[in-house]
């Protein structure tokens, strides 16, 4: 399974103790779907029946929305 995620953000963000969870812990996300990111938000449980081998976009990156199966990723040249 992989997504296809669109991200705008052009730098870092800087995590601190205001970011950890009740257990100390930091969740970093990794599906691309969270809409806190870094941080996870639980975002990624819609993605446990994805299938594997096959690309996946989800409509403006909505874990809620519905998703599609990607034939095939184009990039443009720059």
């Amino acid at each position: 399974m992989a997504r296809e995620v669109t991200h705008e953000e052009r730098g870092p963000v800087v995590l601190d103790d205001d970011d950890k969870g009740d257990d100390g812990l930091i969740y970093v996300c990794q599906c691309g779907l969270s809409d806190s990111k870094p941080l996870c938000d639980g975002s990624h449980n819609a993605t446990t029946d994805e299938a594997d081998g096959v690309v996946y976009k989800y409509p403006n990156g909505d874990a809620d929305g519905e998703r599609r199966e990607v034939d095939e990723i184009v990039y443009a040249d720059k």
